[in-house]
């Protein structure tokens, strides 16, 4: 009889292991929700960078420009501050907008 009390004590000491070990895989900390979640959050991290490292090369090819060559300052002058040549004429064409009865 005493045997078998211990074998039985032995056999709930083993699945209150278990148990316990189960719940650390599903749930606890380093379980394997958290360990998906964490790859889902590496993932979007490294297309984060991704994106993040072609506009700096973007920045640094137009940096480049900018300081290689006129054209390119010339560019945005024209673009960004509306600047002429000498000896240039500007024409700016404004559409008229549709009233908002008419068809």
């Amino acid at each position: 009889m005493p045997g078998r009390i211990a074998a039985g004590v032995l056999i709930g000491v083993l699945v209150l292991i278990l148990l316990i070990l189960q719940y650390r895989l599903w749930v606890g900390e380093g379980s394997l929700a958290e360990v998906h979640a964490l790859r889902q959050q590496i993932e979007q991290q490294r297309a984060t960078l991704e994106r993040l490292r072609q506009r700096n090369q973007a920045l640094q090819a137009e940096v480049e420009d900018l300081k290689g060559g006129l054209e390119a300052i010339e560019e945005r002058a024209r673009s960004e501050l509306g600047m002429i040549r000498e000896g240039e004429i500007f024409y700016q064409v404004i559409e008229d907008e549709p009233e908002a009865g008419k068809p």
